[in-house]
This record gives C-alpha cells, sequence and structure tokens, in this order.
C-alpha cells in the first residue's frame, strides 16, 4: 500500500475536486490573490482556482483567521495556533514553551478557581519559592523548599478546581481536546459540534486572555513522566542525536521541545509569564476554523471576542546561522529496541527553491510504489525496510533516508545501499516519465487528505506558521511540474554529497539515562463537586439545539450483481472522481494459516510479463493503487484512485493474480524478512506489552498471535503451493463493495476481467480461539526502560447491546479525558502517572466477551502509589453528580454531531453486523442515556467493573520494579519473550 509521507501536510493544496471526467489534472490554471469585503466590512483574500475554498481573514489586531467550509458533518475543526516553539525557549529554561502549553489547560482568574483573590495569595508565594529553588545550589536546601512548595500548592488547591477548562469544553461535545508544541508552533486543537461556536468562542477568548499558573508542581511531575518516556524512546533520541549533527548551533538541534532533565527541575513561573506574555498577542496568533458554517457571522463572532485583544509587538529572536557541512557527521545511540541508521542532509526551508527540489528528489527515491529505494532496496529485499522522508522549518530543513538491516548484514551496509540510491538519482537513472507521476501522486494523496476537515486546517496551520501566501500553496504543485529532470540531476549533484550526518542506532545500554527520584508530592485537592462562577454562567448560556442523524443502511447502500452473481454493494462518491474498490472474502488466517503468508509474498513476485518492479511502475503510471490484506477472519483485495482508470488497473491487478510466477529466490528473502521482523519485534516494548502479554493473558497459550509457523517450516516450504492457493483464493465465495461514480463503468471492468469460477467455493472451517478466565495473574517482562507501563484487564460478560449506552457515559465519566475520574485521581491530584485511563472494552463480535481494561504509565519508583490508586478507583467508582451530567452531556452532544457518510456507512455497517445489530444502533443509545441518571451509571459499574478480577501486565527493568508489590496482585509469572510470540531464539534463525 502506498505510505503517506508526512510531506503531504507542508505541499500545496491543489487537489482535483471537481474535475472533469477526462480525468485532465495537468491543465495549468491561473492562480491570483482576491481582496475582498465581505458584508460586516472586514477584509479577507481569496486565491484562485483554490478547492479548498479558503477565506483568510487579518483583523485590526492582526489575528489571521482562516476559513473554510466543510458540511460533511455539522462539526468544526478548529485550531488556535501561536507562533511560539522550543527555539524560543531561554537557553536557560528549556521546555519551557512545552511546559506552558500544558499551564493553557489549567484556566484563569476566573476559569478553574472558587476564590481568585485568596487562591492568588498562595501562587505567588509558590512563584517566589521556586525561582528560591532554582537560585539554591545546595541539595538539601532544594529538598527542602520543594516540600515547602509542596505545602503551600496544598493550600492553594483547597481553592482551586481541577479540569474545570476540560469540563466545559467537553460540555460542548468536543473531540480532540489537545495541544502539541514544537520548533516553531504551539498548537491547541478542539473539533466542536457546529452549533456550540459561541460557546466555544467565549471560552477560548477567556482562556487566552491571561495565564494563570495554578496545579504547578503537579502538572510539572507529569511532564517529568513524559520526558521519561522520551528516554524510552529509541527513536525520539535517535532523531535528537540526527538534529544535534545537523545544527550545532541552531536551537532546531540543540533545545529539544521536552527540555532537559535539569531545566525541568528548577522551573521558574516568572519566565513562564513572560514567554506567555511575549508571545501569546493576537498579532503573533492564528484561528483555524474548518466545518460546517456561515462565512459571515463566523467571522463576526470571532471578531467580537478575539477581536478584541491586545495587539503589542512581537520580535522573534535571532537565531544562530550555521556554517556548511563539508564531511559527514556521525553520532550513536544506544537502546534496546532493534537497530536502524539514517542518512540526513540539510537543506533550506520553506518558501525556498530547495523546498520544491527536495519534494521531487524525495519521491523519486521513494513513493511507496515505484521509486529508487522501493524498487532497488524494498521490492528486492536488500534490506529489511527503507525510505525517505523531507522536513521544512521556517530557517532549515533536512531530508531523512533510512533503513534496517536485513539478518546478518551491518548498518554500514545499509548506509551504502541508500546512497546508492541518491547516485543513481545523480546519474538521471529513473524514467522521464517519473516527475509527472509523483506530482500527479501528491495530487491524489492531497484529495484524499482535504476531504478531511482536520487535514485541511492542519495545512493551513503549517501555512501560518511557516509564513506561507496560501496563493504559493496553490500553485506548488504546479511549479513543481515546471521543473524539468535535467533540474533535478542538477539539484541533486550539487547538494547530495558527503554533507550529511549519519545516525546509528543501536542495541546497547544507555548509560545517559537521567534516573528521577519520586519527590513525594501531596495528593492536592481537586474539589470535583465544586465550580467557579465562570462555569456556572457557562453553562447556563444555550446554544441552538443540534438533532442526531441516523443513517438507513438498507437505503443508504446499493445493491447490484455482476453477470455471474456475485454481489455489489456500492455508495456514490459525490466528492471527486476517485474510486475506491474492494472484493471481500469471509476468511483469513483463520481459516487457512498460509493465506497470510501467500499474500505477502505476491508483493514481491512478478509474471509471465511483468517483472516485480515493471508492475510497480505500470501501477504507479495509472495512478492506481493495489492492496491484498488477510486478517483472521477477513481478507480484501483493494484498489484504488483515478475513476478513469480503474479499468486498466483492473485488468493490471488481474493478470498478476492469475499470472503470478513463484520465485524461489525471492522466497527465501521473504521468510528471512519475516524471521528478522520478529526478532525485531521482540525488541520493541509496545509489542511486548499490547501484543505479546496482551494475547497471553487473554489466550493462554493457545491464541492467534502464537499460532505461528516455525522458522525451520517457512524454509521448507514450497512458494510454488503459496502461489497456487492466492491464485486459487479469487474462486472461493465473495462479494464486492464500490465507492466511486458511475457504477455501471464498475461493474462491466468486473465482468470483463475480473474471471472466476462457475461455483465459488465454501470456506474451511475456522480455529476457534478461547477466551481465558482472569484473575490473580502477573505477566512481568524485564525491559530497559525508564517508566513502568501497567495493563490490567479482566474478561466480562459477552457482548449486550443494551450496554452500549452505559458503557459509553462510564467510559467518558470515569476512565478517558482530561476531566475523567482516573486521569483527576491519578495524575491531576497525585502526580503518579503521565497515562492513566481505564475503559469498558466492547466485543467486536456478538460470540465474544467484553472486556474491562486499564493502563498505567510511570516512574518504577511510583507504581506501588499507582497501582493502589488504580485499584481503589477500580472498586468504588467515586459519585460525583456534576461530573455525571457533563458527561451524560458531552456523550449527547457528540452523539448529536456525528454523521456516518461516505464509504464509511458500509465498514459501519459490516462492524455493527458481526454484532447482531441490523440498524443504526446510536438511535436507542440515545434515547437511553437521556434517560440515565448517576444511579443508572453505579448499577453498571457496580455489576460489570467492581470485583473483577484482572490479568496484570507489566513490562519494566526489574533492577527498579517493586516485585513484592506486584506479588500482591497475583502471582507473578516472569514471561520470557520468545515463548510469548512462539519465536524461536535467535540464534536459530537461518542466515
Amino acid at each position: 500500500m502506498k505510505r503517506f509521507k508526512l510531506l503531504l501536510l507542508f505541499v500545496g493544496a491543489l487537489a482535483i475536486f471537481g474535475c472533469k471526467e477526462t480525468g485532465d489534472t495537468t491543465a495549468s490554471k491561473e492562480v491570483k490573490v482576491t481582496q475582498q469585503k465581505d458584508a460586516n466590512g472586514l477584509s479577507y483574500e481569496t486565491v484562485s482556482n483554490d478547492p479548498t475554498g479558503l477565506r483568510l481573514y487579518t483583523l485590526d489586531n492582526g489575528l489571521k483567521v482562516y476559513l473554510s467550509q466543510n458540511s460533511d458533518e455539522p462539526k468544526i475543526q478548529t485550531y488556535i495556533a501561536v507562533r511560539a516553539g522550543s527555539n524560543y525557549d531561554p537557553k536557560e529554561t528549556t521546555g519551557l514553551a512545552h511546559y506552558l502549553e500544558h499551564m493553557v489547560f489549567k484556566g484563569t482568574d476566573e476559569v478553574g478557581t472558587i476564590d481568585w483573590e485568596k487562591e492568588k495569595v498562595y501562587l505567588d508565594q509558590i512563584s517566589d519559592l521556586y525561582e528560591q529553588h532554582k537560585a539554591e545550589t545546595d541539595p538539601e536546601k532544594k529538598k527542602a523548599l520543594y516540600k515547602k512548595i509542596d505545602e503551600v500548592s496544598l493550600e492553594a488547591s483547597n481553592y482551586s478546581v481541577a479540569n474545570e477548562y476540560d469540563k466545559m469544553v467537553g460540555s460542548l461535545g468536543a473531540t480532540g481536546t489537545n495541544a502539541y508544541t514544537w520548533f516553531e508552533q504551539t498548537v491547541y486543537t478542539n473539533k466542536i459540534p457546529a452549533n456550540e461556536l459561541d460557546k466555544w468562542l467565549t471560552l477560548e477568548n477567556e482562556r487566552f486572555s491571561q495565564l494563570v499558573l495554578r496545579l504547578f508542581h503537579t502538572e510539572l511531575e507529569a511532564v517529568f513522566e513524559e520526558f521519561n518516556r522520551t528516554q524510552d524512546s529509541d527513536g525520539r533520541k535517535a532523531l535528537y542525536a540526527m538534529l544535534d549533527g545537523l545544527f550545532p548551533n541552531h536551537p532546531y538541534g540543540q533545545q529539544n521541545t521536552i527540555g532537559t532533565a535539569e531545566h525541568l527541575k528548577n522551573p521558574s513561573m516568572i519566565a513562564i509569564h513572560n514567554y506567555f506574555d511575549k508571545y501569546y498577542v493576537p498579532n503573533n496568533m492564528a484561528m483555524v476554523l474548518v466545518g460546517d458554517f456561515d462565512f459571515e457571522e463566523t467571522i463576526q463572532k470571532v471578531n467580537n471576542t478575539f477581536g478584541k485583544m491586545e495587539k503589542k509587538e512581537v520580535v522573534h529572536p535571532t537565531l544562530p546561522k550555521e556554517e556548511a557541512i563539508t564531511s559527514p557527521v556521525v553520532k550513536e545511540v544506544l537502546g534496546p529496541t532493534s537497530e536502524s541508521i539514517s542518512i540526513a542532509f540539510r537543506t533550506s526551508g520553506v518558501n525556498t527553491e530547495d523546498e520544491k527540489l527536495v519534494t521531487l528528489v524525495d519521491m523519486i527515491l521513494s513513493n511507496g510504489n515505484a521509486g529508487l529505494i522501493d524498487l532497488n532496496l524494498n521490492q528486492k529485499q536488500l534490506v529489511q525496510y527503507a525510505g525517505c522522508s523531507p522536513t521544512f522549518l521556517n530557517d532549515y530543513g533536512y531530508h531523512r533516508l533510512y533503513g534496517a538491516p536485513k539478518a546478518g548484514q551491518t548498518l554500514d551496509d545499509v548506509k551504502n545501499l541508500l546512497l546508492e540510491q541518491v547516485e543513481k538519482l545523480k546519474k538521471g537513472e529513473f524514467e522521464e516519465w517519473m516527475i509527472e507521476a509523483v506530482i500527479n501522486d501528491l495530487k491524489l494523496s492531497q484529495t484524499r487528505q482535504y476531504e478531511s476537515s482536520t487535514a485541511l486546517a492542519d495545512a493551513y496551520v503549517n501555512a501560518f506558521i511557516h509564513h506561507e501566501d496560501w496563493a504559493n500553496k496553490v500553485k506548488f504543485l504546479e511549479d513543481l511540474r515546471k521543473i524539468s529532470k535535467q533540474e533535478v540531476v542538477d539539484f541533486a549533484n550539487k547538494h547530495y554529497k558527503d554533507n550529511y550526518v549519519v545516525t546509528y542506532k543501536r542495541k546497547g545500554t544507555d548509560n545517559s539515562i537521567v534516573k528521577v527520584e519520586n519527590p513525594g508530592i501531596t495528593p492536592v485537592n481537586l474539589n470535583r463537586d465544586k465550580s467557579s462562577e465562570f462555569i456556572k454562567a457557562f453553562n447556563a448560556t444555550e446554544a441552538a439545539s443540534l438533532q442526531p442523524k441516523y443513517v438507513d443502511f438498507q437505503s443508504e447502500i446499493k445493491e447490484t450483481k455482476l453477470s455471474n452473481g456475485i454481489k455489489v454493494s456500492y455508495i456514490d462518491n459525490e466528492q471527486n472522481d476517485l474510486f475506491d474498490m474492494n472484493i471481500i472474502f469471509d476468511m483469513g488466517s483463520d481459516n487457512n494459516k498460509k493465506l497470510g503468508l501467500g499474500v505477502g509474498l505476491m508483493e514481491y513476485l512478478g509474471t509471465d510479463k511483468y517483472s516485480p518492479e515493471e508492475l510497480k511502475k505500470e501501477f504507479y503510471k495509472l495512478g492506481i493503487s493495489y492492496y491484498v490484506s488477510t486478517g483472521a477472519e477477513k481478507s480484501y483485495v483493494g484498489l484504488n484512485g483515478l475513476k478513469e482508470n480503474l479499468p486498466e488497473g483492473l485488468e493490471l491487478l488481474s493478470h498478476l493474480w492469475n499470472n503470478a510466477v513463484p520465485n524461489q529466490e525471492a522466497y527465501d528473502k521473504y521468510v528471512a524478512q519475516i524471521i528478522k521482523g520478529r526478532q525485531d519485534t521482540k525488541t520493541r516494548k509496545g509489542s511486548i506489552l499490547q501484543r505479546g502479554l496482551m494475547n497471553y493473558a487473554k489466550y493462554g497459550e493457545n491464541s492467534r498471535l502464537r499460532n505461528i509457523y516455525s522458522n525451520s517450516e517457512l524454509n521448507g516450504m514450497n512458494p510454488q503451493e503459496l502461489v497456487d492457493l492466492v491464485k486459487d483464493f479469487k474462486n472461493f465465495d465473495q462479494r464486492i463493495f464500490y465507492f466511486g461514480k458511475d457504477i455501471d463503468a464498475a461493474v462491466a471492468a468486473l465482468n470483463e476481467h475480473h474471471k472466476v469460477a462457475n461455483e465459488l467455493k465454501e470456506y474451511p472451517e475456522a480455529i476457534k480461539y478461547v477466551e481465558q478466565e482472569t484473575g490473580g495473574n502477573v505477566f512481568f517482562v524485564d525491559y530497559d526502560m525508564v517508566q513502568a507501563e501497567m495493563m490490567f484487564l479482566a474478561k466480562g460478560s459477552p457482548f449486550k447491546a443494551e450496554n452500549m449506552a452505559a458503557s459509553t457515559v462510564f467510559n467518558t465519566y470515569f476512565g478517558s479525558g482530561l476531566s475523567s475520574i482516573v486521569f483527576q485521581e491519578i495524575r491531576e491530584s497525585k502526580s503518579l502517572a503521565y497515562s492513566a485511563y481505564s475503559y469498558y472494552s466492547q466485543a467486536s463480535d456478538k460470540e465474544d466477551s467484553n472486556y474491562v481494561m486499564a493502563y498505567i504509565g510511570t516512574q518504577a519508583n511510583k507504581m506501588p502509589q499507582a497501582v493502589e490508586a488504580m485499584m481503589n478507583l477500580m472498586n468504588d467508582m467515586p459519585e460525583a453528580e456534576k461530573q455525571f451530567e457533563a458527561a451524560k452531556e458531552a456523550t449527547l452532544k457528540k452523539l448529536a454531531a456525528q454523521r456516518i457518510t461516505k464509504s464509511n456507512i458500509f465498514w459501519t455497517y459490516e462492524r455493527l453486523q458481526k454484532l447482531g445489530i441490523d440498524k443504526d444502533h446510536r438511535e436507542e443509545m440515545y434515547k437511553a442515556i437521556e434517560k440515565m441518571t448517576l444511579a443508572d451509571l453505579k448499577g453498571f459499574f457496580d455489576e460489570n467493573i467492581k470485583g473483577e478480577q484482572y490479568n496484570v501486565m507489566v513490562i519494566g527493568n526489574k533492577k527498579d520494579v517493586d516485585m513484592d508489590a506486584l506479588a500482591k496482585l497475583g502471582k507473578i509469572q516472569e514471561m520470557d519473550i520468545d515463548y510469548l510470540f512462539n519465536y524461536e531464539k535467535a540464534k536459530e534463525i537461518k542466515q
């Protein structure tokens, strides 16, 4: 399948919405900026031939407002972006911008406080104490000052209300409430129901009017837990090392977003206030709204709120310039995960010719299908994997090539292979049609992206942060078309020399890890039963009603048949000329264990007419992607791209399906890749916890995860057998789903090219995996990491449709979100974890059980306290009437704003049918939630969660984990990773 690159969020918005039936995507159109005034007299600019329909306003105070309409659902994707990131952190307080981002959620002098005048006295004391703490050098005196900070913070918490912002934004029915910080930006996100725009603007206007640093030391501890997670991420550490090599002077390489441990230990509340006052001003900010609204009504509301913010002069610091890199810079990173390598070339930044040329170079090297790296390395299986991706920032950019070695291969082998592909490009060893093909590929990808209001809003944010004229973004791809092959080759020869940073990620112990003491924070008061005057007035304000809309699946999903009787379900794509076709088989690896193996092999096979590389090129020329995937219960053969090229794409896919030629050499490499992949998997803590331990806790020894072929079985298999299996696959019972225009043309193409047996075969009987009873077990894996991560799993009752309403409200109230009970108690009050959540997990099949789940990620030395806090909650749900009502209201508003559209109608219906549901279940859920009381929720908790018996899964460093504390949860079983996955030891791998 094609991989979408990060650059697609940054390159221009020129897509093919409304393209003609001829499929002409190459015609150049004039791009012109027009200044206009709306009915309110407010000026805005538009760009001709802009398919996104942007109106860009600049208010009198300098605030940029990006507005674009999307009526797919009655929602608005909102972003508030600030041109302020880690680049502008003072050198002595790195991490400041990121920590400030956290604190903007804590409220103001009106939000989050019961008595601001009394609270402020304590907050001022805390600020003074932190300045003393920062200046103090004696370790014992610093501890004494921190203890005093802890004492005063407890007193201050008597006057605060935790997470009041989240309660309010949650009451709107918002989703995606979050924020992120990077080098040059801090961005705050929400997706809100369209009818709640007024209340959202009122709340955000208040939020950005003033900074109040309440609950500071508990949040600081949460940020330290985030720092620990970074230390446990080999990928993040390798990135930091690469940036350090590329930018030895510039903050890109010298000030990472999270900050240093020393600076996090010694914060300055005064410095944070100064940063906010300097950069959080309207002429340094943008509001991005994409969704279902009226332009002129919306901008008037924005002007009436954010338009009143005071404009201030903003001067960003002048940042250092970098000297040219004249010889390779070598970096090395150690950690427990599998080895990999990256080669990064520094480039110019956004708004430069480099951006255009590097974009083309990158796609010619690797586009996921027919690039030089794709064909010469991945397709030929010369490495475990390889690719490349560019990043463009304000001052500079970088182009990163990366790869991982096969078994028996060195990192330098991979490096040399990657550089060989660059040399091929420098010699012009790529076809003339490639530039046009990659530009069309980018165009198709953007068409898909900009169907999403969130993806489009991301593009606007990036344009603002990088000072980009939208007109230049609209014509970006047309500018690429003007670049010749010779210009690309000349650029590559000029810019890709020995001027790179090579970063070796090796397996080993990282001695630079910072060990952190548990500071022993006294739990602060949450005051969840109290409210500020602001929230009382906020909740009393009524928004216009928004009613839910339900889907009649039977009328929305139309049906026809092929001439051979195969059922075709279809939905019209009314937005553009792209199609997505899936041939669906209700069988998978549970029915035939070899099926997934055979399907994977097809990626590396050619036919009697085409080599594997030629096939990739033929699909890429057509603008068509195909995929074949096998899951446990279902398999899919998919085709998507330009509608007009569907017949040719289907003909090519059918040719591959019918005429694939077995290749022993390709199969041997494929097996070696699988075996190496297994060894890599068991080095990743996420895979160990979420897959290995989770499957064992659910199923024991007899699980899908462990039901695999041994290395010797793989090596002894005949590739002819696998190819025959896949060829015969098309003769099993099947059905088709088509999303696109002109169903008649699609059916005609299928009738002509999709030939199957006259009598389709029935599926083989599927293996059944039995869910084990849970309780009394602690499954532990020793892993070199700073944090410890835990999951709790309790098998519940079989799926019941009538529980869907209560479980949805319960998850909002109790276990997920910033204002949930679990988050408040474990993170906000006690600072015991960066991430803690719990939820009632609904089965995906009516025959399966529901599960109670919980997660904690924390420092190993806090784990016993965190476990105790979680278990107390899981056995005695706190009852907070106001919080329940807020969770109930939020759930109802989310359902009211939810729309199931386009191809999602079909896939939603597929999921519901597995649960035995034949209609839109949300109608019954909505009615049930309307009548629900806190007593009903408590009854659900008592029946389904309280007293459940848990299997506990833990991954952490045994030297740091309190094993005695774990033993109180059940019998500890220290698990061998190879046994968890049913892998063979590394020494048994056939090289």
